[in-house]
């Protein structure tokens, strides 16, 4: 039982990531104002993967019994010890916003990182999060390539 409680903390601190994520995204595209509709278009697929991503773990909590994370900035296990991943998404241009976008992506690889490191996840679990952490290590390198182009 103590096991699975943690185990519902990690999973529901990785939700909270998610969800930081599309707070973030959104934000940033607040922050480009429309100027730039194909970085915009990104962005958009970065938040539904992540209410993909999201979706697929809160289905693992309530199976374990608990109660799906719904917001963002959690005081979790994991969580407590990054950044406020909406915080960094902010800037005036579109170089500075995928810059910040790109720290967002590393704070969420060190969560994902940070989950795989527990010892008493389970074998189909940890797998699952290896899974969405290469997805999102995919998303890291796509918005790296756009902020290279915008230098």
């Amino acid at each position: 039982m103590e096991h699975t409680q943690e185990t519902i903390e990690i999973l529901n601190d990785l939700i909270t990531i998610n969800n930081d994520r599309i707070a973030g995204y959104e934000k940033a595209m607040e922050e480009l104002k429309g100027n730039d509709t194909d970085i915009c278009l990104v962005f958009e697929k970065m938040i539904d993967e992540s209410r993909e991503l999201r979706n697929a773990l809160g289905r693992e909590v309530q199976v374990l019994g608990g109660t799906m994370a719904d917001g963002t900035m959690a005081s979790g296990k994991i969580h407590r010890a990054l950044m406020d991943v909406e915080a960094i998404f902010t800037g005036h241009d579109s170089h500075t916003i995928l810059a910040n976008c790109e720290a967002g992506e590393d704070a969420a690889q060190r969560a994902y990182s940070a989950a795989l490191a527990e010892k008493h996840i389970p074998h189909f679990l940890r797998d699952m999060i290896s899974g969405q952490q290469k997805l999102l290590r995919n998303a890291h390198d796509e918005i790296k390539d756009l902020r290279n182009q915008t230098t």
